[in-house]
């Protein structure tokens, strides 16, 4: 096996961990509620303060990565992630809780942005896009894998032998670093940095160094929170409001997230390779507005067949995107702060994305679901004007010859 295909099976096998890990407490949740016998606000913090943890490790990792190599602290933030979330088994109060998801998020906070990394030095750049899309698709695998293991477990042995499962990615750590060398690029990186002897400001510093650094990675967050906060936003809430809407039953609108999911995962294969052939700004200009309308006009589908469609279509443009942001992120920053770059920007978006529940509930609360969707709109919209704004990258940095065509 390649080194190419190294780097993607190991950032493919990493997001899915890190999403099986996430998806452990909704599925765990209300038996968590109930054990410690807490109310339902109180069980929802502990959601935001993995989302925390995750933006903090985002950061901490990925400067950590981008000064002490990238397949070290990969290694590391998985380790991290996994001990986090088999303490949560032997919690015994809703404190203890707060505090391993936090660790756990730290650890599954530095891991996307590393993989990415990873991936982006090891391909040439026309399959960049690709790549990505690959490694993408292991988030969606994570919440499959997270479902079957939480339909077997949680019944027969509990909420807390769910989480024992978490120790099995110590297992994948110590075979990637046994078996993944480090990024050449990022090798050439440092051996060039000690030749010019040159000192470097801090790395989370350089994302705002001159004004179109500070430009451009504002509006990568912008972008970032966009796509959070509308997949978010459609997927907590578009099972209930079409319950609601088109009298679906529960079974109906879980047949709903299947069709939704499908289109997800095409829209990622189908984004990757258009992203390689036309370019960002073209393939992120077509899915953002194809976004922004095939959610406003979501809200009028009527039938099975239609809202089945209508959902897949909206999964196909509205989360397709997802595939393009670590390369993205990653063609447009120097190989010293690309880790960093990376981990915090879309951490950020995380972290403020998963707000957005808050918002459509209200609106569903004090409108109804055209409104919120005409919300999600406009937020793709505000995605595709940033997008506009983007310049090329900002320093090359990189070492082309380094990567096997």
């Amino acid at each position: 096996m390649n080194y190419q295909k190294k780097t993607v099976i190991a950032s493919v096998a990493g997001l899915t961990l890190e999403g099986m890990d996430i998806m452990f407490i909704s599925f765990a949740m209300s038996m968590i509620i109930t054990h410690f016998n807490v109310d339902l606000a109180t069980g929802g913090l502990i959601s935001s303060i993995t989302n925390t943890g995750m933006l903090a490790g985002g950061v901490i990792f990925g400067v950590l990565a981008d000064k002490f190599g990238r397949v070290r602290i990969f290694t590391y933030s998985i380790f991290l992630f996994a001990i986090g979330t088999a303490l949560t088994g032997f919690a015994t109060n809703i404190e203890q809780i707060y505090a391993y998801r936090f660790i756990a998020g730290l650890g599954a906070g530095g891991e996307y942005g590393i993989g990415m990394a990873l991936v982006a030095e090891a391909w040439p750049k026309n399959k960049q896009g690709r790549a990505s899309s690959y490694v993408s698709l292991g988030a969606q695998y994570g919440v499959i894998l997270a479902a079957l293991l939480s339909a077997m477990i949680l019944p027969a042995f509990g909420w807390r032998a769910l989480f024992f499962v978490g120790l099995v990615p110590v297992i994948f750590a110590f075979v990637v670093r046994r078996n993944l060398d480090e990024s050449p690029e990022w090798v050439a990186a440092q051996k060039q940095k000690k030749l010019d002897n040159r000192k470097e400001k801090g790395r989370l510093i350089q994302l705002f160094d001159t004004p179109r650094a500070t430009a451009t990675t504002i509006s990568l967050a912008i972008m970032a929170t966009v796509q959070i906060a509308g997949y978010n936003g459609l997927m907590i809430w578009l099972p209930s409001m079409l319950q609601q809407s088109q009298g679906l039953s529960v079974s109906s609108s879980a047949i709903w997230t299947v069709a939704t999911a499908a289109g997800m995962i095409i829209g990622m294969l189908t984004f990757g390779r258009f992203m390689d052939r036309f370019g960002v700004k073209l393939s992120y200009g077509v899915f953002l507005l194809a976004s922004a309308s095939a959610v406003y006009l979501y809200s009028y589908a009527e039938g099975s067949v239609g809202v089945l469609v209508g959902g897949a279509i909206v999964g196909f443009f509205a989360n397709g995107m997802f595939a393009g942001y670590g390369a993205l992120i990653s063609s447009l920053y120097p190989v010293q702060i690309r880790s960093t770059a990376t981990n915090a920007i879309f951490n950020f978006g995380r972290a403020l994305g998963g707000l957005s529940p808050i918002l459509v509930g209200y609106i569903l609360q004090e409108y109804d679901m055209a409104v919120a969707m005409s919300y999600l709109a406009v937020l793709y919209c505000l995605s595709f004007i940033i997008m506009l704004t983007l310049k090329s990258k900002q320093s090359e940095g990189s070492v082309e010859s380094q990567r096997s065509a």
